[in-house]
């Protein structure tokens, strides 16, 4: 989610954003122009109009190869941009033990402020 938020330099941005709308208008207009080729595909193969019915077979799978191969090599694309947004933004979160499990000299390593401690306690 962050990266989707903030996906590095202006140019990515862009490139995200419009590959996403593209993606949002091209599915469902590759596939009412496929549902529509078909259709009429099977209407022409009614009439005896085979070579038309050829035609709009060919079509119909020309656009869903130019459609996959796109959605797959942006795909790719974002997909590369977002390994190397993750390999060069890590967020790192340092957990510190509490300071009462930790020897006094452990305790100044970490920058932590010693705590006086009863004769009668013991550090296991």
């Amino acid at each position: 989610l962050q990266w989707l938020r903030n996906p590095g330099p202006q140019h990515e941005r862009r490139t995200l954003f419009g590959d996403m709308v593209c993606f949002l208008f091209i599915t469902p207009l590759a596939t009412i122009s496929g549902w529509l080729c078909l259709r009429g595909a099977v209407d022409h193969l009614h009439f005896s109009s085979r070579l038309e019915a050829v035609g709009l077979i060919a079509l119909t799978v020309a656009l869903f190869t130019i459609y996959l191969f796109w959605t797959l090599v942006s795909f790719r694309y974002h997909c590369r941009l977002y390994k190397e947004w993750r390999r060069t933004n890590q967020r790192v979160i340092l957990l510190t033990p509490k300071s009462a499990s930790l020897p006094p000299n452990q305790q100044s390593l970490l920058g932590l402020q010693p705590l006086k401690r009863n004769s009668k306690e013991t550090i296991v």
